[in-house]
């Protein structure tokens, strides 16, 4: 899997990508990384990529010449498995089946919105997705595309060492948060783990799991708990 990055910040991502799972991927070659200076697509001596907003108002907006030309240049001639994501406040929201379906792809063009925008041209006729990594105002899309490149990167084939540890985290499956996680030592300052972990009953330790998880997501994400999972949230209290 390839991901490009096209970005008027370049540097922003030297260091990055070069720890952790992302950067054992990278040396592996499980996966590649691209960055791409937007400027390098603009046709003027200043490499002008903004310009003032149509109808006036605050700050500066992204111009469409050199992301089209970009864009363009990356994937010439686009494919089914080449996609292209505009990231923006405005998107829909970034969640783990995003990231499911991103993982399909063979290559991902991520821009990176700077400034008061992007010109509305490219989410309409350039970029196949818009998304959006929470409800909250960025300075830019670099550290959105850092973002989805990890969370994206995980579920890559050969990227973990146990595919099923992506499947059994948060959001994944039945879209419930992750249950409680405990390590040694048993005991930690008069706390204690609970014992169905201790006990080696590996049914017992499901059902715990499974509850544990369901309590968690009631008190932190409650608005999950929709659907499949909030009947089973209510199945579980009975």
């Amino acid at each position: 899997m390839t991901f490009h990055v096209l970005t008027i910040f370049p540097e922003f991502f030297r260091g990055p990508f070069d720890y952790g799972v992302v950067g054992r991927a990278v040396k592996a070659g499980r996966i590649r990384i691209r960055i791409h200076d937007l400027r390098s697509w603009t046709a003027d001596r200043h490499k002008t990529v903004d310009d003032r907003p149509f109808g006036g108002g605050e700050g500066m907006v992204l111009k469409p010449e050199p992301i089209f030309a970009a864009a363009e240049e990356i994937f010439p001639a686009r494919s089914e498995r080449q996609k292209i994501v505009l990231l923006s406040a405005q998107g829909r929201l970034f969640r783990q089946r995003t990231a499911m379906e991103l993982s399909e792809m063979d290559e991902i063009l991520l821009i990176c919105g700077r400034y008061e925008g992007v010109d509305e041209r490219v989410a309409e006729h350039l970029a196949d997705e818009e998304l959006s990594i929470g409800d909250y105002v960025l300075s830019g899309g670099e550290l959105a595309a850092a973002v989805v490149i990890d969370v994206v990167s995980r579920l890559a084939p050969g990227v973990l060492g146990n595919r099923r540890s992506a499947l059994a985290e948060s959001f994944a499956g039945d879209g419930l948060l992750d249950c409680p996680q405990y390590t040694r030592p048993a005991e930690f300052r008069g706390w204690k783990v609970p014992e169905v972990l201790l006990s080696g009953n590996h049914a017992e330790i499901r059902r715990w799991r499974r509850a544990a998880a369901l309590e968690k997501t009631a008190r932190n994400r409650p608005e999950l708990l929709e659907g499949t999972a909030g009947a089973a949230a209510t199945e579980s209290k009975d």
